[in-house]
């Protein structure tokens, strides 16, 4: 298999608190809101604003407690640098629905 990269680099505003929680199995996650936007002018001279809003997991693991320090230190508007990886997961909901996201690990 050839080589490949899968990195994602955000910078942007909380829109929440962070979303703090422990798994089943012990391990400490949370969970950010973060919003990133971008601006043009149209054709017709009106100016446009775009915000995309991305989710961040942040898992304490091997040494790295990222998920502590977003607990310890960040906030609902604080703006931040992440760094990760891109994954795509399904679930079914509890209405048998096929639901899908899309996270910055």
């Amino acid at each position: 298999m050839s080589r490949s990269l899968n990195k994602v680099m955000l910078i942007g505003n909380l829109g929440a608190d962070p979303e703090v929680r422990t798994t089943s199995n012990g391990a400490k996650v949370a969970t950010l809101s973060l919003a990133t936007g971008r601006q043009w002018t149209a054709q017709s001279g009106e100016k446009q604003e775009k915000t995309e809003w991305h989710r961040v997991i942040c898992w304490n693991n091997k040494g790295a407690q990222l998920a502590d320090v977003a607990e310890r230190f960040l906030k609902k508007g604080d703006r931040v640098y992440v760094e990760g990886r891109i994954e795509y997961r399904t679930w079914e909901d509890r209405e048998k629905q096929t639901r899908y996201t899309t996270e910055v690990i």
